[in-house]
């Protein structure tokens, strides 16, 4: 696949991939890009179709959205769509041009174009569909880049400023393959990756790990996997980080409490945790989401460069009605700033 170059001169601090085009990344982006909230220090360059972004952003004025940049005011790499788009339906068209615009973002990354990437949503459906057998974003960042990822989602509270993070052990794999995944070195890269993570804002940071079994498996009652496998791991990796605190595994159901406590300004701020693993997807999403819909923040540790994304996906459901919050656009544009510092 041709490479689309960057200009030799750019004084870009983050680079933006358009997302799928049937789905709101243009229409989020464009938002996110007018918002006061947005940090004015940064200098984005997007990389899509100009003219889905042109006919986007006469789209939103002409529905009486306001605060949004003139597309000829911002720095875009064009790389046209080949054919017309139909808002919220994803086809091999759309797939095709989502990846290839994230291929040539990421290129550019690694030529020192930027320190930051910030991706919209892509449909893992369209890319399939388009012949990438990925299972996300994240995947694809990995092969690319030949680094071993991991998944964190980083809110800060608009509440107090306390910041909420959670790494997934495992991310994009069925329920059924999870026990199969989970190994002692998965488990303690993890852990070193949060940690390293958490100690960017706190010293002696707090972690807590979820337990994978109901009540954590009870002692061995209701499942052996914590006693077999996850305490021995933690064991092992309290030896290898002392002074680092640590609890677990802690029953999943009640391990997000005290975090949304601390969230949303309640006494339990200083006990909360400033790390959770949680040892599967939907485990550590569904409180994610949650609390900090909307402020959540998808980062991808381990890569050479800052990668950032949107907590939510591609809202099929509602593109093109220009309802669409930019919260989380906003918030994964400004964490990406804060982070390649």
């Amino acid at each position: 696949m041709q490479k689309v170059k960057a200009p030799e001169s750019n004084k870009n601090t983050i680079i933006i991939s358009l997302g799928d085009p049937a789905g709101i990344g243009t229409e989020i982006i464009l938002k996110a890009l007018g918002s006061k909230y947005l940090n004015n220090n940064i200098q984005p360059l997007i990389v899509g179709c100009k003219n889905n972004i042109y006919e986007t952003y006469t789209k939103l004025i002409n529905h009486g959205i306001d605060n949004i940049p003139d597309p000829e005011k911002l720095d875009i790499i064009d790389i046209p769509l080949e054919r017309n788009i139909i808002p919220g339906i994803v086809d091999e068209h759309t797939g095709a041009a989502s990846f290839k615009w994230l291929l040539n973002a990421t290129n550019m990354l690694l030529e020192g174009k930027a320190k930051a990437l910030v991706t919209a949503p892509i449909s893992k459906i369209a890319w399939h569909k388009a012949g990438h057998k990925f299972a996300g974003q994240t995947e694809l960042l990995g092969k690319l880049t030949n680094k071993k990822t991991s998944m964190l989602f980083t809110a800060i509270s608009p509440n107090n400023g306390w910041r909420f993070n959670t790494l997934l052990a495992t991310t994009h794999i069925s329920i059924n393959k999870i026990n199969n995944n989970l190994t002692k070195e998965l488990i303690r890269y993890k852990l070193d990756a949060l940690l390293h993570f958490c100690r960017q804002f706190k010293d002696k940071p707090l972690i807590h790990i979820a337990g994978l079994n109901p009540h954590a498996g009870e002692e061995g009652k209701i499942g052996i996997e914590e006693q077999k496998l996850i305490i021995p791991s933690l064991n092992e990796w309290k030896v290898d980080n002392p002074g680092v605190k640590i609890t677990g595994p802690i029953p999943p159901d009640t391990c997000w409490l005290s975090s949304a406590d601390a969230w949303i300004g309640g006494s339990n701020e200083n006990n909360a945790p400033d790390g959770i693993l949680a040892l599967y997807h939907d485990q550590g999403l569904i409180p994610v989401k949650l609390i900090a819909f909307d402020q959540a923040v998808n980062t991808t540790l381990g890569l050479p460069f800052i990668r950032t994304s949107p907590d939510h996906g591609t809202a099929l459901d509602i593109a093109g009605k220009f309802k669409a919050r930019a919260t989380s656009m906003i918030s994964a544009m400004n964490n990406a700033w804060l982070l390649s510092r």
